[in-house]
């Protein structure tokens, strides 16, 4: 039988455009460490970037709408293949679908040099994209069950156009931010909710473990509910501020129960593998995500308040996308899956980059120190990817001998 890998191999241009998570991964990993790296001195005044939005704007819009959607589509051009047994998008399709990503990404660079209708259309036709191609690949291999990864995707595409609606208008964010952070969030826990104990079960098998995680159930099933009503009443909060004391309990109630979930999965041994214990870790802001939003809600804290998105932004969005994306490099280029020494650092650069980011939102007298921690650690976490991963997203897979 031949493997959707092995189909890839037809296209004998640039190994970059070989396989769809090579591109997105590295210059995904790339834009990440600039756009950090550019933002902290812009913010403080001591660069200027011809940019239409402000630099927290900005730095809110490449994140959620440059960044994350490199990676998500990183991972799905390489994973719908295998859930749809299609033939995966490679070559000069491939090349058409990156350049879409990386013109969104220019068109905002110099943004305030350019109408207000280029900045706003044409970052919104990567996200079209994606939609045909995934809603296409899934429909043409009837992979019904992931229909709702497409359905994320165009909620994700409507959050980015209220994103363009709320910034014309109002000349700052009131839901649009809130919806895409909750978007990415909900889709970790339909994906990772997957590959995380999937992989774990997996690790300790290997080891000859005798508690095996739980695979997916009906008690994941509640807490997928539960955090989708907990998400939503968490981005509609500011049109019923009256409701504050039942959103907090929501949120406090779907903390809790992703932090059971996860300890149904039996973490505590994979600390002796890291590929494994990111990926736990990742998971966890999501818990401790909701807890803060939860007890920020209730007690009306705006250092809780802050710190809430910023570890499901930097701890689970930051980390997961890290987990994966080394994960995946290694296995589909021909690599052992263990993590060395290097990246074993990307991940202890992205953990403290996120315990540092939500410090300095919970004690903004250490603000000054904290926050360049902050972003230095990531610098050096999606840099070091790059530096690291970078040789052998752009080289041929390593065939085992």
């Amino acid at each position: 039988m031949i493997t959707n890998m092995q189909r890839s191999r037809a296209w004998t241009g640039w190994p970059l455009f070989s396989y769809g998570f090579r591109p997105f991964f590295l210059f995904g990993a790339l834009h990440a460490a600039i756009m950090v790296a550019l933002w902290v001195p812009w913010f403080l005044g001591f660069v200027r970037v011809p940019s239409h939005y402000s630099p927290v704007i900005w730095h809110v819009h490449e994140l959620l709408f440059g960044y994350v959607p490199a990676i998500v589509a990183g991972f799905l051009l390489t994973a719908v293949p295998n859930w749809t047994g299609r033939l995966p998008v490679v070559g000069w399709p491939l090349i058409g679908l990156f350049m879409l990503w990386l013109l969104g990404r220019l068109v905002t660079g110099v943004s305030a040099l350019l109408p207000e209708f280029v900045v706003y259309a044409f970052p919104l036709v990567f996200a079209v994209a994606m939609v045909l191609v995934f809603g296409r690949e899934i429909a043409a291999g009837r992979n019904w069950r992931n229909l709702k990864v497409v359905a994320v995707l165009c909620l994700f595409g409507l959050a980015q156009v209220l994103f363009y609606y709320e910034t014309a208008r109002y000349g700052h964010l009131i839901y649009a931010d809130r919806a895409g952070v909750a978007l990415i969030v909900m889709l970790i826990q339909i994906i990772g909710g997957r590959v995380v104990p999937s992989f774990t079960i997996n690790w300790l098998r290997r080891r000859g473990g005798d508690v095996l995680s739980r695979p997916f159930g009906r008690f994941d099933q509640l807490v997928m509910v539960l955090s989708g009503l907990a998400l939503t009443s968490w981005v509609l909060l500011p049109m019923y501020e009256a409701t504050e004391g039942a959103v907090g309990i929501i949120l406090l109630a779907a903390g809790g129960l992703n932090l059971v979930r996860q300890w149904r999965w039996h973490p505590w041994p994979t600390w002796r593998e890291p590929l494994v214990a990111i990926l736990h870790i990742a998971f966890l802001s999501i818990g401790v995500g909701f807890m803060l939003a939860g007890y920020a809600t209730l007690a009306g804290d705006y250092g809780a308040l802050t710190a809430a998105p910023h570890c499901w932004t930097v701890g689970s969005i930051g980390g997961m996308t890290l987990a994966m994306m080394t994960r995946a490099s290694r296995g589909h280029t021909g690599h052992e899956l263990i993590a060395p020494p290097t990246t074993v650092t990307i991940y202890v650069l992205i953990v403290v980059a996120a315990i540092a980011r939500i410090w300095a939102a919970l004690v903004p007298e250490l603000t000054m120190v904290l926050m360049p921690m902050a972003g230095l650690a990531w610098v050096f976490a999606f840099a070091g990817f790059a530096m690291f991963y970078g040789p052998m997203l752009l080289k041929r897979r390593r065939e085992a001998h």
